[in-house]
């Protein structure tokens, strides 16, 4: 058996346990959403999360993180901890307005939508920047923590691969107040310290997230 397979009914084993929770948000389009998700989130391990700008009232995101809830003693979660975990997560989400969906159990979902999230869109002084963020708590409270007030996230992908640092890819998008905001953009880069590469002109981008 190949690694990707091994990968493949790691990851089934984990959802078919109720370790793994594979859930869509409905969010609203504004700077601090994604904030206010990771906050409920914590301290649960994300494992996935794609989103991409779509219109300017809401977002839709795909997640997946494990629930912290102690496994039974068959080593899994017991379905009762499990919903009641999951429950109070969407309670809290649902109090900040944002609509959750478990799609633990959506087979089309787990197969071929938390691939295609996102699409071509068109965000106005949008920049593509493809990062390595360290695999550990506290990474990505860090990068979200440094943004300046009014900076929108237009895009983000990570998938957890077990690999010592996380791949990700984000969308930025300053207020179009010229170079001020380009130049504090970059400064926030720099202080941040994660190994980081500019998309914004790369070709596949252009083809298949830019409208």
């Amino acid at each position: 058996m190949n690694f990707s397979r091994l990968r493949f009914v790691a990851e089934r084993a984990e959802i078919g346990e109720g370790r793994e929770v594979l859930m869509a948000f409905k969010v609203p389009e504004r700077p601090g959403s994604f904030v206010k998700l990771h906050n409920i989130l914590v301290p649960r391990a994300v494992t996935e999360f794609s989103y991409r700008y779509s219109e300017p009232e809401h977002g839709w995101i795909i997640c997946s993180f494990y629930l912290v809830s102690k496994s039974g003693p068959e080593g899994g979660i017991s379905p009762s901890d499990r919903q009641r975990e999951i429950s109070e997560i969407v309670s809290q989400l649902k109090d900040l307005g944002i609509d959750s969906l478990d799609l633990s159990e959506n087979e089309f979902a787990k197969s071929h939508i938390r691939h295609l999230v996102g699409g071509r869109s068109r965000v106005d002084n949008e920049r593509i920047f493809r990062f390595e963020f360290p695999e550990r708590p506290g990474a990505l409270s860090r990068f979200l923590g440094s943004l300046t007030p009014g900076w929108n996230i237009s895009l983000f992908h990570y998938r957890n691969h077990g690999a010592d640092v996380g791949k990700v890819l984000v969308g930025l998008q300053p207020p179009p107040n010229g170079d001020a905001d380009h130049s504090q953009l970059d400064a926030f880069l720099e202080e941040l310290g994660y190994p980081v590469v500019e998309e914004t002109n790369n070709g596949a981008y252009k083809m298949f997230l830019c409208a």
